[in-house]
């Protein structure tokens, strides 16, 4: 039987987890500041007049108000003399002002009125009558479409390069939130691997999962949660009907919860019972694929070369180095920080240069058609002296969580 798998219950494991947030040490009001002054930078340099960052988390990361986008605008627009000018709904304006972190002048508009307007109107406001403007590229057309509509003197363009530009960078206190999710998670997948049992259902095992999380301090539970039982594990992103466990059977678990708005995301794949030559043949590939990109992912190089040499180590295994099964068909791994998927992506032709502060997945998962797949996700974040795990990636197939 593999080490730390099964022998246990949902009861039993549930009373071991503590609260593991106590410690965690939230964004604090200066380091949004020093990320508006980046953003500014930025902006000067690339000469944007204003940045639009919508609801959601460009909203987040720079003023700290959390806030959900929705079929009414809310956001804020930042100029370069580093001032915000909120955009609200009127009859929200109260609440608006209990979740805003960063001051600034709240714009509001009602019901019949335009907010694609009032857009306008707050950049005549600060002396813009023409030039261009960058808007949140997270922003839904309606939206997009609303403020070019409206306000045809301006050049309007993709707000990415200043929003990730700043972003796929992450501070020391972003790693610290980061690592902590990550360790909640760790927790909560060993747990979940001691309650298997033969003929648990994957719902079971979810609602576990999110249990663990709330119990661990991750108040709103698992931010998503894949359990995969035997060949439907071939399915990265699940299936339409889990199959329930059985002997022998693969288990891919990947799930992850929301800390301080940080998330965590970890896939741990192992056997309930005894693996077959062909698992064991196929988890130590994937457990070498992980380590070659790992290896690759040093300061200097390309996002995309840490993917090739993922796929290098699986040519010289005889799979495909392209993206036919059995091998790997997507890439090897994405950024992660307040997004589940955000800059830099580890995909082929990608130029992006690993910088210090870089906090990437690393899942070079392996799909057999018909049998299994296998899956290892770990992240890890680059320092100055190369790429560091958040977490231990798995250690072999009988002890898969090293005990």
């Amino acid at each position: 039987m593999t080490i730390g798998v099964g022998g246990s219950t949902a009861a039993i494991e549930l009373e071991k987890i503590q609260n593991m947030t106590l410690n965690v040490k939230p964004i604090q009001p200066e380091e949004y500041q020093a990320r508006i002054k980046k953003a500014v930078a930025l902006m000067e340099a690339a000469n944007y007049k204003a940045l639009y960052l919508n609801a959601g988390t460009n909203l987040y990361y720079f003023t700290g108000t959390k806030w959900n986008p929705s079929e009414r605008m809310v956001g804020a627009v930042l100029f370069q003399d580093g001032t915000l000018e909120y955009i609200v709904p009127k009859f929200e304006d109260g609440t608006f002002k209990k979740f805003m972190q960063v001051e600034g002048n709240l714009n509001c508009w009602e019901e019949h009125e335009s907010p694609y307007d009032l857009f306008g109107k707050i950049l005549r406001n600060k002396n813009i009558h023409s030039g261009t403007i960058a808007l949140d590229e997270s922003a839904n057309y309606f939206l997009i479409d609303g403020v070019t509509k409206a306000n045809p003197n301006y050049e309007f363009v993709n707000g990415q390069p200043i929003t990730t530009g700043c972003r796929i960078q992450k501070s020391v206190n972003e790693i610290a939130i980061i690592q902590q999710a990550k360790e909640i998670t760790m927790v909560v997948q060993k747990a979940a691997a001691r309650i298997l049992r033969p003929g648990i259902s994957v719902k079971e095992v979810t609602e576990f999962i999110n249990e663990a999380h709330i119990k661990a301090g991750a108040t709103a539970g698992s931010y998503f949660c894949i359990v995969l039982f035997s060949d439907d594990s071939q399915y990265p992103h699940g299936v339409t009907t889990p199959q329930d466990l059985k002997d022998n059977d693969i288990v891919l678990i990947d799930t992850g919860c929301r800390l301080e708005g940080y998330l965590s995301d970890i896939t741990r794949t192992y056997v309930y019972g005894t693996p077959t030559e062909a698992h064991r043949k196929i988890w130590n590939l994937e457990k070498a694929t992980q380590k070659a990109a790992f290896d690759a992912a040093q300061l200097g190089a390309t996002c995309g070369s840490v993917d090739d040499a993922a796929r290098k180590n699986l040519k010289e295994a005889g799979l495909s180095p392209d993206y036919e099964i059995p091998g790997l068909p997507h890439r090897v791994g994405h950024g992660t920080g307040l997004d589940i998927h955000e800059h830099p992506y580890l995909v082929r032709g990608n130029k992006t240069v690993l910088q210090e502060g870089m906090v990437i997945s690393n899942e070079p998962m392996i799909c057999i058609p018909g049998q299994f797949g296998i899956r290892h996700e770990d992240h890890f974040y680059m320092t100055p002296q190369g790429p560091k795990w958040f977490t231990t990636p798995m250690e072999s197939i009988d002890n898969p969580f090293g005990y």
